[in-house]
Parts: C-alpha cells; sequence; structure tokens
C-alpha cells in the first residue's frame, strides 16, 4: 500500500476542493493513486464541497419529526446561502431526511452526530451525505443544530410556522392523552412560534437575569429628573411592578393566550381551563424554539453595488 504524503493530500485538495481528511481518505482508499482518488471524491459528492464552505449560510429551513407514538420529537435547523435553495424541494426533503437522522440518532453532540453512519446510505457519514448534498445543490449547506425532546408521561407537541421559518417543540406532560389535549399542546406550540419567549415559567428565571433586569430600571430611573426624587418605597415598587409586566411577557406560560377570546386569559389559565374540561392534570414542562438563521450574519448583497466595484476592479 503506497504511502500518503502530505504533499499529495495538499494536490489533491487544490484539484478537488474536497476537504483535507476526506482528500487523504481517498488517497488511503486508492492507495495514492491521484486519477482514482478524484474519482473517488466525485462518487462520494465530496469534490467542489470544501470551495463553498466559506459563504455564509444564513438562510434555509427548520423541521421536526416526532415518533409515532408522540412521545419523543426533534427540531432541526439546516442552513443554506438564499431563500431561492432553501425553498427548493430538494433541499427541503434533505432536511426531513436530516430530521429522520436525528430522531434515531444518540449523538451527544453535533461532531458526533456528523459522524454517524447516513441511514439513507450507510456508506456514507451524515457529513459525506452533506458534502455530497452541497456538490449537486451548489450552495454552501451546513447542519446548524437539533435538540429531542421525550416526554414518557404524556406527549410532545410540536408546531411548524412559515413553511419551516420556525418550528417548536413543546413538552407536555399528561395522565390524560386525547383530540383536545393534543390541540391544546399545537395550540401552545403555536403561541411560542408567535411571541418568542424566552423561558417556559418563573421557576426558569435565574436571579442573575432579574438582577440585572433590576439595575438597567433603577439606571433609567435616576436618569428621570421627575422619577428619581420619588420615595426609596416608591421606587422599589415601581421596579417591582415592571419587572413583572417583563416576565409576562418573556415567560410561556404567563403571556396572554393569543386564541384568548376576552384579550386577557393567560397560558397557564388556558391550559388549566383545558385540563379541567378533560377531568386530566397537564403540566407544560419546557419547549424549544428554533428560528431559521437567528443570530447568524446575513449577506446583504447590492447587484448595483457589485457590478460598480468589478468595474473599478
Amino acid at each position: 500500500m503506497a504511502a500518503v504524503t502530505a504533499a499529495m493530500v495538499k494536490d489533491l485538495r487544490e484539484m478537488t476542493g474536497a476537504g483535507m481528511m476526506d482528500c487523504k481518505k481517498a488517497l488511503a482508499a486508492t492507495d495514492g493513486d491521484m486519477d482514482k482518488a478524484v474519482e473517488f471524491l466525485r462518487e462520494k459528492g465530496l469534490a467542489g464541497a470544501a470551495k463553498k464552505a466559506g459563504r455564509i449560510a444564513a438562510e434555509g429551513m427548520v423541521d421536526t419529526e416526532v415518533t409515532a407514538d408522540g412521545k419523543t420529537a426533534v427540531v432541526v435547523e439546516v442552513n443554506s446561502e438564499t431563500d431561492f435553495v432553501a425553498k427548493n424541494e430538494k433541499f427541503r426533503t434533505y432536511v426531513k431526511d436530516v430530521a429522520a437522522q436525528a430522531l434515531n440518532s444518540n449523538a451527544a453532540d453535533m461532531d458526533a452526530f456528523m459522524a454517524e453512519k447516513w441511514t439513507k446510505d450507510e456508506s456514507l457519514t451524515v457529513a459525506e451525505a452533506l458534502s455530497s448534498q452541497i456538490a449537486v445543490i451548489g450552495e454552501n449547506m451546513k447542519i446548524r443544530r437539533y435538540e429531542k425532546v421525550t416526554e414518557e408521561n404524556g406527549f410532545v407537541a410540536s408546531y411548524i410556522h412559515a413553511g419551516g421559518k420556525i418550528g417548536v417543540l413543546v413538552d407536555v406532560e399528561t395522565d390524560v392523552v386525547n383530540d383536545d389535549i393534543k390541540e391544546m399542546g399545537r395550540n401552545v406550540a403555536m403561541q411560542a412560534a408567535a411571541l418568542k419567549p424566552m423561558f417556559t415559567n418563573r421557576d426558569e428565571v435565574s436571579a442573575e437575569y432579574l438582577e440585572h433586569e433590576r439595575s438597567i430600571l433603577m439606571a433609567q430611573i435616576q436618569n428621570d429628573p421627575k422619577e428619581s426624587q420619588k420615595p426609596e418605597k416608591v421606587i422599589k415598587g415601581m421596579i417591582e411592578g415592571r419587572i413583572n409586566k417583563e416576565l409576562k411577557e418573556i415567560c410561556l406560560m404567563d403571556q396572554v393566550y393569543v386564541k384568548a377570546e376576552d384579550g386577557k386569559q393567560s397560558v397557564s389559565a388556558y391550559v388549566d381551563s383545558v385540563a379541567k374540561a378533560n377531568n386530566a392534570k397537564i403540566v407544560i414542562k419546557k419547549f424549544v424554539r428554533f428560528e431559521t438563521g437567528e443570530g447568524l450574519e446575513k449577506k446583504n448583497e447590492n447587484f448595483a453595488d457589485e457590478v460598480a466595484k468589478q468595474m473599478q476592479g
């Protein structure tokens, strides 16, 4: 077996644009035959993928997958460079495949997940299958994240908003599972999608977060000539009142339920009403909300500016 040298790996990488480890693997598999190694990478769909890896992938799609018994669900985010590709049926089918893979995965982190055998073609890893898709679709893509939720004593509700822009899972612990309670779970998931809460309930809010918010509110009051003159007791009451108002906005169970007929009913009160009507004990234990591209830098391209730069260059 021919020895694979660093120079050979470098040459193959420059020829194909594939990743360094992929090139090393290709050369090892083909006894150092450069032409066969190129073919090996092309067959695996890896040639050309690395050249696109520097592009920002901030568009894409979120999807969910739920087991038949409803007790386990996963939400995944896969990014692409453009919204055009995100709406492509081939891309959307691929994201569904990633969700199915994640639902059955026991990987401890994303690195372990990417190293798993790809269920649809076990000759590839998840990472290699992604590279193959990049080569086919012609844009950089990234499996950014996934989260799995399991609830043995109830079910996991899921909701996808705007064709994959937002995905939500809600962990519903309940001793009764019927259509009314499943609809309630979906409604709570829709609430989380629409109003973007930060926490499930006040128990999740840390003391550090509350102190930070109080310090900001105190600074606002001190910078107001009228409010800063008020007695200390009154100022403390004002701060706690504003904190309470903020918690009603950022805690899912404290939010006003979007479908409330009176415009006042909280999500917690809505859940309690469904529980009472079905003689059930229901606890919303947690939610997971993914929004496509959140926290990622988006590429803003101006075609006219690009043409002007090229003419100047």
